[in-house]
């Protein structure tokens, strides 16, 4: 009988220990995502205020002193200072006065602008219902609610607004595109950039940009980035040898008066340094692309403290990862796309 008292008490104490070692987890992983839901909501909160941001200056733009303009401004501050719980409201109020803008009567420019914070604006929302979603799926469930392992931290909530029709407004004034671009590496890990800048624009800044462009239509992205490396830089590769895609980067800009939001792709080649021919040229490359250079992270860190911009935004950071790829290989293992600026 006594055996069977101690097998009894070393079951309720494993079941103790695995139902403690449970909680302990489970409470871990909850903070885990209450962190994750409060950096999402700090994101959409900076993206709302951009959003404002460029609403004052379409009010401005669009219809000036008037009342039309006051009354977008006004909704674009009453939206900025709004507290969390009336915020919806008035975020919808501001989406739905946007919608009433026509693109049209605005520069270029700052349709780019409008068109890319709606784009954020989605995006964001979207990462933040995401993170909701996730966390009320844990916190909900029965045992997690019994045993309180939510602690004091309040519910999370879905943020729902009406950005859609704003959206559509200003992104039927933009030209969509997917681009293939190469990182195009030599023997020491240097990456080939473009200087380029729009011919639209007068006194317009330049920039730093890799090798690549539009996928033309029905074209496979693999056979783009061969194309455009032979066009633009006369080396000849097999698309076989190309490694990736393994970046992405969404952008809207304004370009030759367009307003163009970009899907970029982009692939990695290591070669040996040679001196890029230009004959491949089309014309208005010849005519906004003003030079290249082959740089590493120092070199882009030098451009951007001179003002320059270079795109992806993230280059320098991810230049050592592109050399280690390059160093294993297109064998190498398969990759997971990974979003960047």
């Amino acid at each position: 009988m006594t055996w069977l008292v101690v097998v009894a008490l070393v079951l309720i104490a494993a079941l103790l220990l695995i139902g403690g070692i449970w909680a302990f987890q489970t409470a871990h992983r909850l903070d885990r995502l209450h962190v994750r839901y409060d950096l999402s909501w700090q994101a959409l909160d900076g993206i709302l205020a951009r959003r404002a941001v460029v609403a004052r200056a379409v009010a401005t733009d669009a219809y000036g002193n008037s009342a039309a303009g006051r009354r977008l401004a006004g909704l674009a501050d009453a939206a900025e200072r709004a507290p969390r719980h009336a915020r919806e409201a008035a975020e919808n109020e501001l989406s739905n006065a946007l919608a009433a803008v026509d693109p049209t009567s605005l520069p270029v420019a700052l349709v780019a602008e409008m068109a890319d914070a709606e784009a954020r604006v989605l995006l964001g929302r979207r990462f933040h219902n995401d993170a909701v979603r996730d966390t009320l799926a844990l916190r909900e469930r029965p045992l997690v609610r019994w045993l309180r392992l939510g602690g004091t931290a309040p519910m999370p909530s879905y943020f729902e607004i009406a950005e859609r029709a704003a959206q559509r407004s200003f992104s039927q004034q933009v030209y969509k595109r997917t681009s293939a671009r190469i990182v195009l590496l030599d023997e020491l890990g240097y990456v080939l950039l473009f200087c380029g800048s729009d011919p639209a624009a007068e006194s317009a800044p330049r920039w730093w940009f890799t090798v690549g462009g539009a996928v033309e239509p029905g074209e496979e992205l693999a056979d783009a980035a061969v194309r455009e490396l032979a066009e633009e830089t006369g080396l000849r590769v097999s698309k076989a040898d190309l490694i990736g895609p393994v970046w992405q980067r969404d952008a809207v800009f304004d370009f030759n008066g367009s307003v163009i939001r970009s899907e970029e792709m982009f692939f990695v080649y290591r070669t040996q340094r040679f001196e890029p021919s230009t004959t491949g040229f089309t014309p208005l490359e010849t005519r906004t692309i003003h030079g290249h250079r082959w740089c590493d992270e120092a070199t882009i860190a030098e451009l951007v403290e001179g003002g320059e911009t270079v795109y992806p935004l993230q280059l320098a950071e991810l230049l050592p990862e592109a050399t280690a790829m390059a160093a294993a290989g297109s064998t190498g293992p398969a990759r997971q796309l990974q979003s960047i600026r």
